[in-house]
């Protein structure tokens, strides 16, 4: 009886497909809708970006489209202090694409992504309408060209956000930090300060993760297929002045100090090693045996 019980809470708490799992027909015509709501936002943003454009510098819109994109993929977003509205480097925990939703949406922050994104058919499309910056891992002939975009992304939309882990992860743990892109505080452009943001999804955040061999349309099926909504609580924690540290890896040093006991403190519990290797900024998981 107990045995049966407990397997009917358990089948109550799956709200969605795990991974690699078929898509059953009800997850299907979520995935519809929730596309449905999508294109509609799209139908009244773009056009209004686009007038909004030709009449005066900057828009609100892309950041309206990115706020109902996240409430349409079913994620309730809470925001927890104070986000700085220009001339601010922020820096982040990454699980998935939904961490683009919902940061775009409560700052209007623009972002630095793999320049593999800016190819994809329609996403490379919306993250050049929110003056995404595109870089490329493998050119290391190309680093100052690079650095030279971001510090004019920084200038002319006043926000941009990093995810210097490289990849995304489970919600459990925290990558180290990869400095290189964090050239560009090197120096620092004037008035620009640096806000760690600790992005936390709750019990969901293990499901949510894009992480393994999972594809990032396997992810996206998957996270629209899901039953209900879910909480986002997006923490914007105190900003610190990136020319009180010598160099980036001492900035990203300050930036993970402040992320990872906040991470802590929402688990209720310390972070643990990250359970999947990630070939793309050379992680390798620890095996029990090597442990």
């Amino acid at each position: 009886m107990a045995s049966s019980l407990i397997a009917r809470r358990n089948a109550r708490r799956k709200v969605g497909p795990e991974r690699g799992a078929p898509i059953s027909w009800m997850g299907w015509s979520r995935i519809f809708l929730r596309l449905l709501c999508l294109a509609l936002s799209l139908l009244v943003c773009v056009p209004l970006h686009l007038a909004y454009r030709k009449i005066h510098y900057g828009s609100p819109f892309p950041r309206l489209f990115l706020l109902l994109a996240a409430r349409s993929v079913g994620a309730r977003v809470r925001v927890h202090g104070v986000p700085l509205r220009r001339d601010v480097f922020y820096i982040s925990n990454h699980l998935g694409w939904v961490d683009i939703l919902a940061l775009g949406g409560a700052s209007g922050t623009a972002f630095v992504s793999a320049a593999e994104i800016g190819e994809a058919p329609i996403v490379g499309w919306l993250a050049r309408m929110n003056r995404t910056v595109f870089i490329t891992r493998e050119d290391r002939m190309g680093v100052a060209d690079q650095i030279n975009r971001l510090r004019e992304a920084l200038a002319d939309n006043w926000s941009i956000t990093v995810f210097p882990e490289g990849t995304c992860t489970d919600g459990q743990s925290l990558l180290p930090f990869k400095t290189p892109i964090l050239r560009v505080l090197e120096p620092p452009p004037p008035g620009v300060l640096v806000q760690p943001v600790v992005l936390d999804y709750g019990r969901v955040a293990e499901w949510i993760g894009w992480i393994g061999t999972e594809s990032g349309m396997d992810n996206g099926k998957r996270v629209l297929a899901r039953r209900g909504s879910f909480r986002l609580e997006v923490h914007f924690l105190e900003p610190f002045d990136p020319r009180d540290f010598l160099g980036r890896k001492a900035i990203a040093a300050e930036a993970r100090s402040r992320i990872e006991p906040a991470i802590e403190a929402a688990l209720g519990k310390p972070l643990r090693p990250f359970g999947h290797d990630a070939g793309s900024v050379r992680y390798v998981a620890k095996t029990a045996d090597a442990a």
